[in-house]
């Protein structure tokens, strides 16, 4: 049997293959500490767990649910994103309940693009970007995230010809790979940029809760006008460390939304019903903002950990604002991120993700993930230091 020809060029997703070296390596007695998947490893709060619970009890929960999520779930999607960032959304028309926002980026493009149309990606970038649009036909035009430029794409520097052809363009901040933020002031040049080219700016924002030092991501829905041009996508998985829950949102342009909305209708009948009472629960009990606060001061404490070991090898690396990853350049002598990855997983016994599955930009880097109990991590970022001074 033969795949569709559009599959011919995918390989499987790295992580998979990373899971199997791994395993092979734990089965032949090696002791390996993972840094490398950005998966939170501590629970939700316990309310939220017990909202989930007492649902799952009563005998009226247990059949499909409303395509895109009940509305008692856009509602509180609505209530979340005025409380948190005083933005107001109709939860009828300008928000879409999500099996995770993975889902919703993929969708996005099978929504929207047509082949042969042009979508503006960064790169180093989260993959799924680049795979949604060569899935639906697109053509991917990436967008070089320097360190010189604070890892924020140079908009102007797109050529006239591409934008012509473009239809979505994607930001993601605070990001994935390079852990940088966007000022708000940045966040307008876009809805101006995309206002002026015709084209959909579309924003993965799954870190905005996860933030150091008193920093507070803004969400590109602050800017005026944003919902004339633009749709964000936002997660409960990093936010209240849900991930296997599934929930996300897509939020914004209400056109853009009831596409979206069309298509999934055809893929998926929604979430457990249990499963989205919790993430009311999540989104609307003020006792889940303390509690965040005291899990981020948990992320800075390993984030730390990290950027002091790191530096005390020797290797200058920037304190990250927000989210779950400290992107480090490669130490002196080390030009391939995957090669000094496999090396210290099978030398140290630490895994790592190469910089350069995130794009070819990304060569040169190496992203920490802080998703890892803090004392594993501590003693993880013992063995690679300890490794890197032989």
């Amino acid at each position: 049997m033969r795949s569709a020809d559009r599959l011919a060029n995918f390989g499987a997703y790295f992580f998979a293959e990373l899971g199997k070296k791994i395993a092979a390596l734990r089965a032949q007695g090696k002791d390996i500490i993972r840094i490398d998947i950005g998966a939170p490893d501590l629970p939700p709060p316990d309310f939220v767990i017990e909202a989930l619970v007492a649902a799952a009890r009563r005998p009226d929960t247990h059949s499909y649910t409303t395509y895109g999520g009940t509305p008692a779930f856009k509602q509180a999607v609505a209530d979340y994103y005025r409380r948190r960032f005083d933005v107001a959304l109709d939860p009828t028309t300008e928000v879409l309940g999500l099996i995770g926002s993975k889902e919703g980026l993929f969708h996005l493009a099978q929504a929207l693009v047509n082949p042969g149309d042009v979508v503006l990606i960064p790169d180093p970038g989260y993959p799924t970007y680049r795979a949604g649009t060569l899935l639906a036909g697109g053509e991917p035009y990436f967008m070089p995230l320097l360190a010189e430029n604070d890892f924020l794409p140079d908009l102007e520097a797109i050529p006239a010809e591409v934008l012509r052809r473009a239809k979505i363009l994607w930001l993601n901040y605070p990001n994935n790979p390079t852990a940088a933020v966007a000022p708000l002031a940045f966040f307008e040049q876009a809805v101006a940029f995309a206002r002026k080219h015709g084209i959909l700016l579309a924003h993965d924002a799954p870190y905005v809760d996860v933030t150091f030092d008193g920093y507070q991501a803004p969400s590109l829905m602050q800017v005026p006008g944003a919902k004339d041009v633009a749709v964000e996508f936002n997660s409960l998985s990093k936010a209240f460390n849900m991930a296997g829950w599934r929930l996300g949102m897509m939020v914004g342009n209400p056109a853009v939304v009831r596409y979206v909305h069309v298509y999934k209708s055809q893929v998926d009948t929604s979430q457990f019903l249990p499963v989205l009472q919790g993430g009311i629960v999540a989104l609307t009990d003020e006792r889940v903002w303390p509690w965040v606060a005291e899990r981020n001061a948990v992320y800075q404490q390993r984030r730390d950990i990290v950027v002091n070991a790191l530096r005390a090898a020797g290797i200058p690396v920037p304190t990250p604002r927000a989210s779950l990853y400290v992107w480090y350049p490669l130490p002196p002598g080390e030009t391939d991120s995957k090669a000094f990855c496999a090396r210290a997983l099978e030398e140290a016994g630490v895994s790592m993700t190469p910089g350069r599955i995130f794009g070819p930009h990304g060569e040169g880097y190496v992203r920490v993930s802080l998703g890892t109990d803090t004392a594993q991590l501590q003693q993880a970022m013992e063995r690679l230091t300890a490794w890197l001074k032989k």
